[in-house]
């Protein structure tokens, strides 16, 4: 054992080595208290150097983005249960901005807007965070949309094309099938590398689980991210949902990855801000909106494109919800100058079972249509003009009016072509399959033909053209014309897959 003079010994060595040592760096630590506490807000004073968007911690855990800065007050937009929070409680800076964790460790996850997991994989392994807000990308950064993004749906793909770093909106009114269409998308990235982002804001958990089950189902978990922020989540994590996604995309595309982002709904996203703004006592504006619910949207929309030599690009697909057809009313409207076109879905179509409900007379696509191949550009030019022609004449015909040949030959060739668009849920077909089916409807293959034949003529079609095309896939591919001895092998092709369907089924198929 040591004696006692070594003791003595070693304890005036440390007594000497701390006086010796530097004197520790006094510690500024600004501490505020809660005022008042709303639903999703807090009214905090006592923090005069807080900055804008900063985040705050408060002593029960929640944490708050600073909205307004008032003299002797600080309006405060929760990010957790406003019940946790009691008056008088303490309120520290944090001197950071709010982020999110970013990068591959997301791949396969549900996180919500802050990038906790709501899975049951365990804490995001990501040491790289982005702020959720960021600067949108200037002009000389940014590129010409000039590659398509397919989305397997024969509609929209034929004559609604989205390119890779659009901005294209899918409006329509509820239970008109916007969800479906974005998760078919998705589905059918499978093939193309693109990495898929499903943002769901304020979307109900069991209408989350349908879309996170297909997902999974279309084994395309491995390339999504799922960042959800639900209806019983707080209004503050609403709104920054779509931001954070935003920001997970741009770390992807920041490596050349080709990213899509879906944002289901900005509706929701309004609301939530609406409901932020009027608690904090914003002046309200039109239907109650403040007045940069604009500006909210478009600095998160702007992010999107297709960016410049040796970045990727990030695909907005917006969801958002009207009311009885109203196109004209706010946000939609908003929506609709901010983004690069539509997808409208009517519930009119919905009513007379055509899925998808997409109304091509008001869907338009500003962009796309240059990353069009030219092969879907050549069979699908006259699609529009064909549907438009054959429901005015429809619409007449209705009258019982005696019709000529020629006018019964147009409806029969409408009612047609308005069967070949039809398309099952979580069924995307590949483009060559798609074009096989247009061909044959814009030829007059499928003319006359009952609809439980029509399907059954399509699905044949899509067999004979998966075994053997032709080279319609290496021409669409390549991105050259159609040849005309091509379309006719196409034609031949499924007016084989038909005629060999209907003498399997009988002479009264």
């Amino acid at each position: 054992m040591p004696s006692d003079a070594t003791a003595v010994q070693t304890t005036e060595t440390l007594l000497q080595a701390l006086l010796d040592s530097p004197p520790p760096k006094p510690e500024v630590s600004e501490v505020g208290r809660v005022a008042e506490v709303g639903d999703g807000i807090a009214i905090v004073t006592g923090l005069a150097r807080a900055l804008a968007d900063e985040l705050l911690e408060f002593a029960s855990g929640v944490s708050g983005i600073v909205f307004d800065l008032e003299p002797g007050r600080l309006g405060v937009v929760l990010l957790g249960p406003s019940e946790n929070v009691t008056m008088g409680e303490d309120v520290r800076r944090t001197n950071k901005v709010v982020s999110v964790p970013v990068g591959l460790a997301l791949l396969g996850r549900v996180v919500d807007a802050l990038g906790r997991p709501r899975d049951a994989g365990g804490p995001v392994d990501s040491a790289t965070t982005a702020p959720v807000e960021a600067e949108a990308p200037s002009i000389l950064h940014r590129r010409a949309v000039s590659r398509p993004l397919a989305t397997g749906i024969k509609a929209i793909d034929a004559a609604v094309p989205v390119g890779l770093g659009q901005r294209e909106l899918i409006i329509g009114d509820r239970q008109t099938g916007k969800t479906s269409i974005a998760v078919d998308t998705i589905l059918n990235q499978r093939q193309t590398g693109v990495i898929c982002i499903y943002c769901a804001i304020g979307q109900r958990g069991d209408a989350v689980a349908k879309v996170i089950g297909a997902i999974q189902d279309g084994d395309m978990m491995a390339q999504s991210v799922i960042i959800v922020a639900g209806d019983e989540d707080a209004p503050g994590l609403a709104y920054i949902a779509p931001y954070a996604a935003m920001s997970v995309a741009e770390s992807f595309a920041a490596k050349g990855r080709d990213v899509l982002v879906v944002m289901d709904d900005l509706t929701h996203h309004a609301h939530a801000y609406r409901e932020l703004s009027l608690l904090l006592r914003r002046p309200p504006g039109r239907e109650a909106f403040p007045g940069d619910i604009f500006y909210v949207h478009a600095r998160l929309l702007e992010r999107a494109g297709q960016f410049a030599a040796g970045k990727g690009s990030i695909t907005a697909l917006p969801v958002v919800e009207t009311q009885a057809e109203n196109l004209s009313a706010y946000i939609p409207t908003n929506l609709i100058s901010i983004t690069d076109g539509q997808i409208y879905l009517s519930p009119r179509l919905v009513r007379t079972n055509q899925f998808p409900a997409v109304d091509l007379g008001v869907s338009v696509s500003r962009v796309g249509g240059k990353a069009q191949a030219r092969a879907f550009r050549a069979v699908a030019g006259n699609l529009r003009v064909t549907l438009s022609q054959f429901e005015e004449l429809e619409e007449f015909a209705r009258f019982g009016t005696r019709l000529d040949e020629t006018t019964r030959a147009r409806l029969s060739r409408g009612a047609a072509v308005r069967a070949a668009l039809r398309q099952a849920e979580r069924d995307p077909m590949p483009a060559n399959e798609q074009l096989a089916v247009l061909v044959a409807a814009m030829e007059g293959a499928l003319d006359g033909m009952e609809e439980d034949r029509t399907r059954a003529a399509i699905l044949a079609i899509r067999r004979a053209i998966r075994a053997a095309d032709g080279g319609l896939a290496a021409v669409i591919a390549e991105n050259r014309k159609l040849p005309d001895e091509l379309r006719g092998h196409i034609l031949d092709i499924a007016q084989a897959a038909i005629a060999g369907k209907a003498a399997k089924n009988g002479p009264d198929a």
